[in-house]
Parts: structure tokens; C-alpha cells; sequence
């Protein structure tokens, strides 16, 4: 099963996990943002209902996510398109593609 980790890093933890990797060590796969905030601004509820409909499927055309998710096309275009600038959807030449059987999602909350 192919499992990616969205999360919130630092550009610092994102380094020493690519020099980590470099290094051959395992890191899994990954797609972080720079804040909590733009995390929740990237993937609203639309989205993970994208995400969820995609999740395991394959490639996928944007026509069919929105009869998965049961909404018009062009908003889920919107959506998927902004979800592709995000780097967490991938475009493919038959439509989009989110190529993971699974999604972790792992940030801490600290004290202000």
C-alpha cells in the first residue's frame, strides 16, 4: 500500500529529510506546507471529498471525479486545478491522478 503523509514542515525539517534521502535513507513519501493555515486553505472539505474519491483509483478524468463527488464540472475543475498547483494532485495526459492507496496526515498543535 502506497501511503503519502500530508503535513506541516519547516523548509528546515524538509532539507534534512531530503539530505536524509540523498543519503538512502527511507523518508516515505511526503507533501508538507509552510503553515497549519495553508494546509487547511488548500484542503477544504470539497477537496478531501476529492481526494477521498480519488484515493486508490488511478487516473482519473475530471468529468468522472465530479460524478464521484457528485458535483459540476467546473467547480471540480477549480478544485482539482488548485489541488495540481498544490503539488498534491498529479495531471496526466488522460486527466488527473492522485497515486496513493492511503493519506496520514500528522501535524502538532503547539501553545501560542
Amino acid at each position: 500500500m502506497k501511503t503519502v503523509t500530508l503535513g506541516v514542515s519547516s523548509r528546515a525539517a524538509s532539507k534534512r529529510r531530503l539530505a536524509a534521502a540523498l543519503a538512502g535513507q527511507a523518508q516515505g513519501e511526503f507533501i508538507t506546507f509552510a503553515t497549519v493555515e495553508l494546509l487547511w486553505k488548500v484542503l477544504t472539505a470539497k477537496r478531501w471529498e476529492i481526494l477521498r474519491a480519488m484515493t486508490g483509483q488511478g487516473e482519473l478524468s475530471i468529468r468522472e471525479v465530479a460524478r464521484r463527488v457528485e458535483r459540476d464540472v467546473k467547480s471540480v475543475h477549480g478544485d482539482v486545478t488548485a489541488l495540481i498547483d498544490a503539488g498534491v494532485l498529479e495531471r496526466t495526459a488522460q486527466g488527473v491522478c492522485f497515486p496513493y492507496d492511503a493519506v496520514h496526515v500528522d501535524f502538532t498543535l503547539k501553545a501560542a
